[in-house]
C-alpha cells in the first residue's frame, strides 16, 4: 500500500488528527464541507479535496471523523456511496462516535464490497487530538485492527481492540457516559466550595490530592481561570460541545434500553446537560461540555 490517507471531517478533533498524519509522513487528502476547515488543513500540510469521492481516489486508508451515524451511513453506503469509489485493498477507519449498529452496518457493507473497515472512536479531547496522544477504542477483526495501527499510532498514544464490529462504539459510549458523570460532579463540588467562600484553585488542588481526584479535575477544570489551555479559560469555546455530549449520552441511553441495563447516573447526567443547553436566553449547545458549571452557578 501507498502512504496516502483520505481524511473526511475536519472539526475540532479531525483537524489535529489530520495534521499529525502529515507530521508522521503520510500524504493526506482532506475534505470537509466547511471552507475554513479545509483551508486550515491545507495550511497544516494536507491536500485539499473538492469532495469526499476525490479525497479517497488512490488512498490506502480512509479516516472519517463525522458528527453522527446518519451522516456516516449516508457517506459510505447510501447517498454518496463512497464504498463504490474506495479501492478494494484500502482500509476504512471510522473515528466518529456513533451507535454500535451504525458501525456494524458500515463494516458489513464494506465487507460485502470487499473492503476492510473498523470503528475506532477516540477519547482525550481536542488537546490530545492536537498532541497526538488520543486513545482509540477499536472494533473489527484482529487483522483489520492490526492493519490500522500505523495510522492510529500517528494520532494516538493508546490503542485498544475492544472486540468485533461495533465494540469500539460500545466502549466509547461507556467512557463518555462516565465522563459526563464526573464532569457534572466536579462542577457541582467546585461550585459548592465557591458558594461557601473557597478559592476554586485551592479547592482543586486539595481534591487532586484527595479521593475526589478525577480526569475532569486534573485535565479539564470547568472553572474559568483555574487551568490554562482548557475551554473554561477560553469562554468555553474550542472543545467538546454540549450538543455532542448530549448525543453521546443519548446513545448510552439507547444502549441501556437495548441491554436492559440500569444507568441512573447516566440518565441524570443527560437530564442535567439538557437543562444546561436550554437554560437562559440562548442555546448553549455549542459551548464546551465543561460549561455545565454554569448550571450550578448562582
Amino acid at each position: 500500500m501507498s502512504k496516502k490517507v483520505a481524511f473526511i471531517g475536519l472539526g475540532n478533533m479531525g483537524a489535529g488528527m489530520a495534521a499529525n498524519l502529515v507530521k508522521a509522513g503520510f500524504e493526506v487528502s482532506a475534505f470537509d464541507l466547511a471552507a475554513d476547515a479545509l483551508a486550515q488543513a491545507q495550511a497544516n500540510g494536507c491536500t485539499s479535496a473538492t469532495d469526499a469521492a476525490t479525497a479517497v481516489d488512490g488512498a490506502s486508508y480512509v479516516v472519517s471523523m463525522l458528527p453522527n451515524g446518519h451522516i456516516v451511513e449516508n457517506l459510505y453506503i447510501h447517498n454518496e456511496q463512497l464504498l463504490k469509489r474506495i479501492a478494494r485493498d484500502a482500509l476504512i477507519i471510522d473515528c466518529s462516535t456513533i451507535a454500535p449498529e451504525n458501525a456494524r452496518n458500515l463494516i458489513s457493507a464494506a465487507s460485502d464490497a470487499g473492503i476492510s473497515a473498523i470503528d475506532a472512536p477516540v477519547s482525550g479531547g481536542v488537546a490530545a487530538a492536537a498532541a497526538g496522544t488520543l486513545a482509540f477504542m477499536c472494533g473489527g477483526t484482529e487483522a483489520a485492527c492490526e492493519a490500522a495501527k500505523p495510522i492510529l499510532e500517528a494520532m494516538g498514544a493508546n490503542i485498544f481492540r475492544a472486540g468485533d464490529a461495533g465494540a469500539g462504539q460500545v466502549a466509547k459510549i461507556c467512557n463518555n457516559m462516565l465522563l459526563a458523570i464526573h464532569m457534572t460532579g466536579t462542577a457541582e463540588a467546585l461550585q459548592l466550595g465557591m458558594d461557601n467562600g473557597l478559592d476554586p484553585a485551592v479547592l482543586s488542588d486539595i481534591m487532586l490530592k484527595s479521593s475526589g481526584c478525577n480526569w475532569s479535575l486534573e485535565k479539564y477544570n470547568p472553572v474559568p481561570g483555574v487551568m490554562d489551555g482548557v475551554p473554561s479559560s477560553n469562554g468555553y469555546q474550542g472543545g467538546f460541545m454540549v450538543d455532542l455530549m448530549l448525543k453521546d449520552l443519548g446513545l448510552a441511553m439507547e444502549a441501556a434500553l437495548a441491554s436492559r441495563s440500569s444507568t441512573p447516573m447516566g440518565a441524570a447526567a443527560r437530564n442535567l446537560y439538557s437543562l444546561h443547553k436550554n437554560s437562559g436566553q440562548m442555546d448553549k449547545g455549542s459551548k464546551d461540555f465543561s460549561s455545565i458549571l454554569e448550571l450550578f452557578a448562582k
